[in-house]
C-alpha cells in the first residue's frame, strides 16, 4: 500500500503576516508545499491530504489542489475550532486553533494507510522523503505497540538568520529510537552553533549538530486512537483556556514514555528551509534556485 502525504495547512502564519502557504517561492510560481508534493510523488506516495480551514477552501482548491490533477490523488480535511468531543465546547472568546493534534485528528476519516505528516510552509528536501517512504512501506511488528518514525534534521541546517526559532531537540537511544524531545523555544544562531535563550542569563550553548524534529513524522493510522484519548484529556485539563494548544510532538513523547509507542529516528544531512519571518523569503527563494541549478529539481515542477 502506497503511503499518504498529510499536509497541515490550516494556519495563517502569525509571525510571517499572511497566508504564506500560497506565497510563491519557486521560479515558475511554485509555493513551498509544491516541492513537498513533488518529492512525495517521486518517492512513491499515492495520495496527498490537505488539512485546511473551510474559509479558504475554494482558494486553496483553485490555486493548489488543481495543479496535481492526474499526478497524485488529492483529498481534503477541515480543521474546525468547534469540532470537539462530546461534552466539550469552545470557551467564550477563544479564536485560536487547538493545535497540531487537533489538526491531525481532522483527517482521521480520510487516511487509512501509513502516512507522513508535515507542515505546509516547510521545505524538507528529497532525501527526507526517500527515507521516510522506505520506512513507511516496511511491515510493523504486531506486538500491541505503535511503531512510528521521523526524519531528524541537524539543528545547524534549520536556523534562521532573522530571529529565534523553536525546535524539538531529540535524544535517541543506542538503537536510534527516540527517547525524548526537549522543546526549546528561543534558539538563535550563534557563531558556528546556536544558543537557546529562553532563560535570561542562563543561555544554553548548542553545537548545531543536535538532531531536531521538524514535524516530519511517519505514522500508522493507530495514531488517531491515541490522539483522541490525548486530546480529550487535554480538553479536560486545559480546555477553558483561550490559547492552549495540543501538539503532536508532545503527545508522541508522552506515548513513548508510557510504553505505548516507539519512534525510529532517520537522520538527514539535507537542509530545511522555512519562512518563519518575512525576511526569510529571499533566502528560501535563493536556496531553491541553487537546488534547481544543481539539477535536483526542474525549472518548472508542473510544466
Amino acid at each position: 500500500m502506497k503511503p499518504t502525504l498529510l499536509i497541515l495547512a490550516a494556519g495563517m502564519g502569525s509571525r510571517y503576516g499572511g497566508l504564506k502557504q500560497l506565497d510563491a517561492m519557486g521560479p515558475s510560481g511554485e509555493v513551498v508545499l509544491d516541492y513537498s508534493v513533488f518529492d512525495a510523488i517521486r518517492a512513491g506516495f499515492g495520495k496527498v491530504v490537505f488539512v485546511i480551514r473551510r474559509d479558504f477552501e475554494e482558494l486553496f482548491r483553485t490555486q493548489i489542489g488543481s495543479k496535481y490533477a492526474g499526478r497524485i490523488e488529492v483529498d481534503y480535511a477541515f480543521q474546525d475550532l468547534n469540532d470537539l468531543p462530546a461534552g466539550f465546547s469552545v470557551p467564550e472568546g477563544r479564536t485560536k486553533p487547538w493545535g497540531t493534534a487537533h489538526a491531525l485528528l481532522a483527517a482521521a476519516s480520510v487516511v487509512n494507510e501509513p502516512f507522513l505528516m508535515i507542515n505546509a510552509d516547510d521545505f524538507y528536501g528529497q532525501d527526507a522523503f526517500k527515507k521516510i517512504a522506505a520506512d513507511l512501506t516496511q511491515p510493523r511488528p504486531n506486538d500491541g505497540k505503535s511503531h512510528w518514525s521521523m526524519v531528524g534534521f541537524y539543528l545547524k541546517n534549520t536556523l534562521s538568520e532573522h530571529g529565534s526559532v523553536s525546535r524539538g531537540v531529540c535524544q535517541c537511544d543506542a538503537n536510534g529510537m527516540l527517547d525524548t524531545v526537549t522543546e526549546m523555544t528561543k534558539i538563535f544562531k550563534h557563531g558556528a552553533g546556536a544558543e537557546n535563550r529562553e532563560v535570561e542569563g542562563a543561555y544554553v550553548p548548542l553545537t548545531g549538530d543536535e538532531v531536531v524534529s521538524m514535524n516530519f513524522f511517519g505514522f500508522t493510522p493507530d495514531i488517531f486512537t491515541h490522539l483522541r484519548q490525548a486530546f480529550t484529556a487535554f480538553l479536560a485539563e486545559r480546555g477553558t483556556e483561550l490559547k492552549s494548544e495540543c501538539y503532536v510532538p508532545a503527545e508522541v513523547n508522552a506515548l513513548i514514555h508510557a510504553g505505548k509507542a516507539d519512534v525510529r529516528v532517520l537522520e538527514t544531512t539535507g537542509k530545511w528551509f522555512g519562512v518563519t519571518y518575512p525576511e526569510d523569503k529571499a533566502e528560501v527563494v535563493a536556496s531553491i534556485r541553487a537546488l534547481i541549478d544543481a539539477g535536483e529539481y526542474p525549472q518548472s515542477l508542473w510544466g
